[in-house]
């Protein structure tokens, strides 16, 4: 992953960032500042210390005169996970920083079961097939069904039986010791996943790009292959676009069906391809295929952005309640891929 350019114009700063630049130049010795701010605004300032990377000194000096008439930079400075632990750490209890820390890095959830929720289970698995199976069998009990399924079916076959069977016959588990395994996760996974686990940078680009509407993403993506083919072709293979819902099954198109507003889904409707278009009308009943079919003659033309707004609207409709384990759908990857 390429390193992130250093901020060269003091306008592209968000508020918490320049107040994040003015307590990085105070340095250590004036923490009392950090004293003034609530819980929720050091949250907040503190993300945006750990993310902000190099700041050079010409907007250093303008973040300062815009807070203090008369004050100039001396230097550029970094910001990162390192520098603002150690700057909360010399006015703040160690167990308020790390677990002010830990949210900043993620992954989210405000409890230890919460995050475990949201890490991939493959790269749980990999980790707790280290572990004795009672403790695997305990993290299993506490996170939700559906995520220990797909834990259990990552681990190797014997020892996932054995999991199991501990499960079976767990009685409540003591609270001290509930404690210890939620400390070793912590201070043991957690923290050495958020070091590593960052998010692939071409995923959010295609997140992005999905969100733009089809001129802008032409746009962007004919400039991006003139520049890098690769990336062009990666983000593009990541991308999930309206006509890819053709690889939902019935259920899941009729499904998607009863969630989307009627005037959105003929809106979109009118750009669809010709079997895509037939796949949604076989999915519904013959007389609101009849009603929709009219309802989209009467429309009229339609502007092409109108078009994609509803199409865009129906993608999401259908992220959300592939979210919810309510349709499945399969990626370019692979019929076996989850896009959620």
């Amino acid at each position: 992953m390429s390193k992130k350019a250093a901020v060269d114009d003091a306008r592209k700063l968000s508020g918490p960032e320049k107040a994040a630049v003015v307590l990085l130049s105070l340095g250590e010795e004036h923490t009392v500042l950090w004293q003034q701010l609530d819980d929720e605004e050091i949250k907040e300032v503190s993300q945006a210390m750990a993310g902000l990377g190099t700041v050079t000194a010409h907007v250093v000096e303008e973040v300062l005169v815009e807070f203090v008439s008369g004050i100039g930079g001396s230097g550029s400075l970094m910001g990162s996970y390192e520098q603002t632990q150690r700057l909360l750490a010399s006015f703040m209890p160690g167990d308020r920083v790390d677990a002010l820390m830990e949210e900043i890095r993620g992954p989210a959830g405000r409890t230890m079961w919460d995050k475990l929720g949201n890490v991939n289970e493959a790269v749980l698995a990999n980790y707790l097939k280290n572990e004795y199976p009672q403790t695997v069998a305990v993290v299993l009990s506490k996170i939700k069904p559906d995520h220990a399924s797909r834990v259990l079916t990552a681990l190797p076959e014997d020892f996932a039986l054995e999991c199991v069977q501990r499960m079976l016959r767990m009685e409540p588990v003591q609270r001290d010791i509930l404690d210890k395994i939620e400390q070793t996760l912590r201070t043991e996974f957690m923290s050495n996943l958020a070091r590593t686990s960052k998010r692939d940078s071409h995923e959010l680009m295609a997140d992005i790009f999905n969100s733009f509407d089809r001129q802008t993403e032409a746009r962007f993506i004919g400039a991006l292959e003139e520049r890098s083919r690769d990336s062009a072709e990666r983000i593009r293979a990541l991308m999930f676009v309206f006509e890819d819902l053709s690889r939902l099954d019935p259920g899941g198109v009729q499904t998607l069906l009863r969630a989307v507003e009627k005037d959105q889904l003929g809106l979109a409707l009118k750009g669809a391809s010709d079997a895509l278009r037939e796949m949604f009308f076989s999915n519904m009943s013959e007389r609101a295929s009849k009603i929709m079919r009219e309802d989209m003659d009467s429309m009229g033309p339609v502007r092409l952005k109108d078009v994609d707004s509803a199409q865009m609207t129906m993608v999401q409709v259908a992220k959300d309640l592939a979210a919810r384990g309510e349709i499945m759908l399969a990626g370019q990857g692979g019929d076996d891929e989850l896009i959620y």
